[in-house]
């Protein structure tokens, strides 16, 4: 550098970042500000690593969802312990976790019980504010402090540093508790602490999933996660089918209402969103009111948000609407298949296979007896028709999907903070799989001339599921929308992973085989070593020092089957969520915490109910297994987030040597 002249650098900033340096200049004014900045930034990188929370497959329940989001998968239990286990009981400590948990509504109903409130007060603020100075001790000054709530953010500043301990503050610091105490703010301080608490316990989120579709609450969960301080999120296919829904995507419409009336849940369409489902209802009773619809009565009957459970005539009407709908969904997904021929989707063809007078299919070479022949919406000469009755339904439903305003803003948010895949400190986060063939390759996919694999192929369809709902140009939109379709069912989906979407079959034909959905090769060859190791490398990622981290297929625990894959390399953190996958799993859900120490997984046991936690102190049972445990601490210089900040860093010392050079002034 010092044989570059002042000419020479002069040449090399105008022609590089000068202008951005003059920029950069109007925030950081002089010399002095600039190193200031590069003092904090460099000290920052010395920090630990915050700790990243990944979840998987939360489908609706949402209740146990939140709980694991306030208890950190059990990170602030296992703080509380290794703070407090020489000076409380275990009584103490968990009564203590469901504060830190539920502010709100256990401090009233603690404080009712004592007899000396003020004293109480005291006694959870010392705690609290103990507890906090050690969570937060990762954690920049500034940081900390923009998570305070502005009412409060000077005496919590105050509390959080530990002034008291000097002899000359001990006085003011105890004088600053009790006014807290005699002023009454003792309740909303405790409050903003165990938030506060919450909050800088997990520094990142990451949510590999699957938000939507069988329990009742996936609204809510998504209201939770668009107020969350730090998140990203991969999309599952039960997710990029709603969107694909919200969009105006007319067989994603019908596939997500056909879901919710099969689960009995339509919790989140109505009450969640509004919308409204009476067309679709008037048709049901037009037109199947006489059907028994039998093989289309609700597989589960979980409780609404309400608590409210179904009764027969109303699960009856629910089996006629999925019925309606489920005609309906094939219809539209055919012509998206006789529309798109390079989808290789002509075997899901069959309403034109049907022989409607003697009641048969034909599949694969042969006739299936049909369970069900009653077909009054389908002309044999045009089978995928819609009817001008069905049109209207379809029309108005779409209407209601796409002016949903909190679907809409919901969606958005799905967009802004996801993908189809992330590689994040040095772990690749994806919900479903790579496809694969059965030798063991990348499979391909052939569209306009040109093979996709692998990255290539998830790039490709990332880029097509944003074309669906923001593509301005009519033709590029519906081909999106057809692409996202694609991703909720096709046999080369990353998302399904599966040769086929057995809807027809199930509902249709007794014959057990035909039902069976043949997993991607994927499923087999994660097992392998190798697998792993060629996966990482096209993302290019070091197969010795990062993971793939994985959803979508529920872990079977009760049969003996392993998250752990491919030597460690490969971690699915499906275990059930929802209560519909817990009689074939065992379990209540995995979580993964990776913090500066390693890599923590959590299997957890079924949570009953908020109410439980709050007032019986039912924490969810959880079972942690040590994945990795490094031997030096993780620094904010070894993440992402270090990688941006010297890149920052790098900026300012140019600035620093522009200002030195009189380019900027």
């Amino acid at each position: 550098m010092e044989n570059i002249t002042g000419s020479q650098k002069e040449v090399s900033f105008q022609s590089d970042s000068l202008h951005y340096l003059k920029l950069l200049a109007e925030k950081y004014p002089s010399i002095q500000a600039v190193s200031t900045e590069i003092i904090k930034l460099t000290a920052q990188l010395h920090l630990p690593k915050g700790t990243e929370h990944f979840v998987s497959d939360i489908h609706g329940a949402y209740e146990a969802f939140l709980h694991v989001l306030k208890n950190g998968s059990g990170s602030i239990r296992r703080r509380i312990d290794e703070i407090f286990a020489n000076d409380l009981s275990e009584k103490t400590m968990r009564t203590l976790a469901t504060l830190i948990y539920y502010p709100e509504q256990k401090i009233p109903a603690m404080v009712k019980d004592v007899d000396d409130p003020p004293e109480w007060y005291r006694l959870m603020l010392f705690r609290l504010i103990r507890l906090a100075r050690v969570i937060s001790a990762k954690y920049t000054r500034a940081t900390v402090r923009e998570a305070f709530p502005a009412a409060y953010a000077d005496i919590m500043e105050e509390l959080l540093y530990p002034q008291d301990q000097l002899v000359a503050r001990q006085s003011y610091y105890q004088s600053l508790l009790e006014s807290i105490v005699q002023t009454d703010q003792a309740r909303p301080i405790l409050t903003a602490l165990a938030h506060l608490i919450q909050r800088l316990s997990i520094a990142h989120l990451h949510i590999i999933g699957d938000i939507y579709d069988r329990g009742p609450g996936a609204h809510i969960i998504m209201d939770e996660l668009e107020a969350y301080h730090s998140l990203d999120i991969q999309w599952g296919n039960h997710d990029i089918v709603w969107m694909g829904a919200a969009a105006g995507g007319e067989a994603c419409i019908a596939n997500v209402i056909r879901v919710a009336l099969r689960y009995s849940n339509t919790e989140t369409l109505e009450n969640g969103y509004g919308i409204s489902l009476i067309p679709l209802v008037s048709l049901a009773m037009d037109v199947y009111g006489d059907d028994p619809c039998d093989q289309f009565m609700p597989q589960e009957s979980e409780e609404s948000v309400d608590g409210k459970v179904r009764d027969e005539n109303e699960l009856r009407l629910i089996g006629q609407m999925q019925k309606a709908i489920t005609i309906i969904q094939f219809k539209l997904e055919g012509q998206i298949i006789q529309r798109r021929p390079h989808f290789q989707m002509e075997d899901r063809l069959l309403l034109d296979k049907i022989d409607y007078e003697r009641g048969v299919v034909w599949i694969d070479g042969r006739d299936y007896d049909l369970i069900d022949t009653r077909f009054p919406t389908i002309d044999p000469a045009d089978p995928y028709a819609l009817t001008d009755q069905e049109q209207r339904v379809v029309d108005r439903l779409k209407f209601s999907f796409q002016h949903s305003q909190k679907l809409q803003s919901h969606v958005r948010f799905l967009y802004a903070k996801g993908s189809i895949y992330l590689v994040h400190n040095h772990n690749l986060l994806y919900h479903g799989c790579i496809p694969f063939t059965n030798k063991g390759e990348f499979a391909g996919f052939l569209a306009n001339g040109q093979a996709y694999k692998g990255r290539e192929f998830l790039d490709r369809v990332d880029l097509l599921s944003r074309q669906a709902f923001f593509a301005t140009d009519e033709g590029v939109r519906q081909y999106g929308q057809d692409a996202i379709w694609y991703l909720w069912c096709g046999p080369q989906s990353p998302l399904f992973g599966k040769s086929k979407m057995a809807t027809f079959e199930r509902a249709f034909i007794a014959d057990e085989g035909l039902h069976k959905e043949v997993m991607n090769p994927y499923y087999a060859l994660r097992d392998d070593v190798e697998t792993a190791d060629l996966i990482l490398e096209a993302f290019g990622l070091d197969p010795q020092r990062s993971r793939i981290i994985n959803g979508h297929v529920p872990v079977k625990v009760k049969k003996g089957e392993s998250p752990i894959k491919s030597g460690g390399k490969l971690l699915v953190i499906d275990g059930g969520f929802s209560k519909a996958y817990q009689k074939h799993t065992g379990i209540a859900g995995y979580t993964l915490v990776g913090n500066s120490y390693g890599f923590l997984l959590a299997s957890h046991e079924p949570f009953e109910s908020t109410a439980k936690a709050i007032y019986a102190e039912e924490d969810i049972h959880s079972r942690t297994e040590i994945l990795q445990k490094n031997e030096m601490r993780i620094l904010t210089k070894d993440t992402d987030i270090g990688v941006q900040i010297q890149k920052r860093i790098d900026e300012l010392q140019a600035l620093v040597r522009a200002y030195q050079l009189g380019l900027v002034s």
